[in-house]
């Protein structure tokens, strides 16, 4: 059998399939389907200093190829997480490894998260910064479309946990490369991509917006060849990790990340119509591997032909 052990640098995982994160709740909701510590990672729904609601509904719009959501951020916050048995505890019983995706309204919001999640950092094994969140310091324009703001956000991180650091980046930005080339200088440990785009869709019969929001972010099918572009450009700017994502949901959209430079990866939006999806990619990838005589996982990774 295939060797799906995955190196991602400052963590190994026992395979490449991990979840997108806010699209597989805190690991609870989908043990009943599979035992979660079956995939390569749990990242878990994003994490603030302070419990959020969240945005009004409707805030979820099924359109072409994809789906449209503005859930905003809604999260029980760092201490619920830390303490509450829904959360953290039952990651830790569950035997998943976890990833723990943080934001903040504030560069100090950040590194408050970070801060009070290296408690427990023997029950973690990464974060992941989302810097696509409003800085509302300078406006509300989003960290991850400001190559300084993100920087700072990195660097104030780093300095508050020993934690590995992932960044995940956004796709609005025109060179990706120079943006990933940015948050690694400032101590990111791993790049994953992408995050949504912003879209929008409207009800014919109403006139009106399908999401309360006006705006959400797109994510499904629709945006896969925007992120296995942004996934290849970023592997040649940069020599760390890469976690692509965007669109997949199958094994076949999963090695193609792989091959354009990803050394894992992560399903989000199909989570919703197959909550099976991750695990069925990772026994999908193992069975393309054995039957292409590929003794790693590894052998794969970066081995786009021209």
């Amino acid at each position: 059998m295939a060797d799906l052990n995955t190196d991602l640098g400052k963590i190994q995982l026992k395979n490449p399939v991990m979840t997108a994160s806010g699209t597989f709740g805190y690991g609870k909701e989908y043990d009943e389907f599979f035992p979660i510590r079956d995939l390569g990672a749990v990242v878990v729904k994003g994490i603030a200093p302070f419990e959020s609601p969240g945005n009004p509904t409707p805030r979820i719009a099924e359109v072409s190829s994809g789906m449209l959501n503005a859930i905003g951020l809604q999260g029980p916050g760092v201490d619920k997480f830390i303490k509450e048995e829904d959360y953290l505890p039952y990651l830790r019983q569950s035997g998943a490894d976890v990833i723990v995706n943080i934001w903040g309204r504030t560069i100090d919001e950040y590194a408050e998260t970070a801060y009070r999640l290296n408690g427990v950092a023997t029950d973690l094994s990464a974060l992941e910064i989302n810097i696509s969140c409003p800085n509302v310091k300078e406006g509300g324009a989003s960290f991850g479309t400001d190559i300084k703001s993100a920087a700072e956000v990195v660097k104030a991180v780093r300095a508050s946990t020993e934690l590995p650091l992932i960044t995940k980046l956004s796709p609005n930005f025109t060179s990706v490369g120079d943006f990933a080339k940015v948050v690694v200088d400032a101590g990111s440990d791993m790049i994953s991509l992408i995050n949504t785009l912003p879209a929008m869709a409207i009800d014919i019969h109403t006139r009106k917006p399908k999401i309360a929001n006006v705006f959400g972010g797109l994510s499904g099918p629709a945006i896969k060849p925007v992120a296995l572009k942004m996934v290849y450009e970023v592997s040649k700017a940069v020599d760390v990790p890469i976690i692509g994502m965007g669109g997949i949901s199958s094994y076949e959209d999963a090695l193609e990340f792989l091959i354009a430079g990803a050394s894992a990866v992560a399903v989000g939006t199909a989570i919703f119509s197959n909550p099976y999806a991750p695990v069925n990619i990772v026994r999908d990838i193992e069975i393309y591997l054995d039957n292409n005589g590929i003794d790693k996982v590894s052998d794969i990774v970066g081995s786009v032909k021209f």
